[in-house]
């Protein structure tokens, strides 16, 4: 029992890591048996509904786990602003850390197959969902009036620059949305159009220094 349990966790991991990396249609049912060592007939044993059940635990699994990694990070940080950096800083080093191959565990998955698969569009959107709540959860701590609205806000937000970041093959994108995105939360949990004002000028201003900085290291 404890090899085949062995053998289903390494296969979801390795198909995990691929469609993280590649997308749903670039990964094919043999490169996950191959990389994951797995026998050839395990993967429908253990996943009888085929590459379609894989991704939509895979999802999960990654999913989960990366959530916990963006809770601890908000939970360790004074305030929105910061939480915000925070989440931007770990989308920022796994980039880079992967050699820009892998983005989202969730985002890739989802624009290929979620329109066109219930199961794997259901992970998608419970995963997303405990991201959201998590994140609408600490902010409502912090006296946020609409924390789920703020939530989306910071996750789309995030969402789209991890995008660029990969294109661009330069995590800056992340680091200047983060301080706007930041900013303009902070003022905005402080309850007037004034705070936000203020929040917003605040990330630009953050963001035209760290801009200077990177020109003068250039130089």
């Amino acid at each position: 029992m404890t090899r085949r349990n062995d053998t289903r966790e390494r296969v979801l991991r390795t198909a995990a890591g691929l469609f993280q990396r590649q997308g749903y249609n670039a990964t094919g049912l043999n490169q996950v048996l191959a990389e994951s060592r797995a026998p050839k007939g395990s993967l429908y044993f253990h996943f009888p509904d085929g590459k379609e059940q894989l991704a939509a635990e895979a999802v999960a699994i990654a999913g989960g786990e990366f959530g916990e990694r963006i809770a601890a990070a908000v939970a360790a940080a004074p305030g929105p602003a910061e939480a915000v950096a925070r989440i931007g800083d770990l989308l920022a080093r796994d980039l880079e850390e992967s050699g820009f191959q892998e983005g989202c565990p969730v985002a890739t998955v989802a624009l290929e197959a979620a329109g066109d698969s219930e199961p794997i569009r259901s992970a998608c959107d419970t995963t997303y969902t405990s991201w959201l709540r998590g994140l609408a959860d600490y902010l409502r701590g912090h006296g946020a009036d609409e924390p789920e609205a703020l939530a989306d806000l910071v996750l789309s937000s995030l969402q789209g620059a991890l995008l660029l970041a990969r294109v661009r093959r330069d995590t800056a994108v992340i680091h200047s949305v983060t301080r706007r995105i930041g900013g303009m939360v902070g003022g905005m949990v402080g309850g007037t159009v004034g705070g936000m004002v203020e929040g917003m000028v605040e990330g630009m201003v953050a963001d035209a220094a760290a801009g200077a900085a990177g020109r003068k290291d250039c130089e």
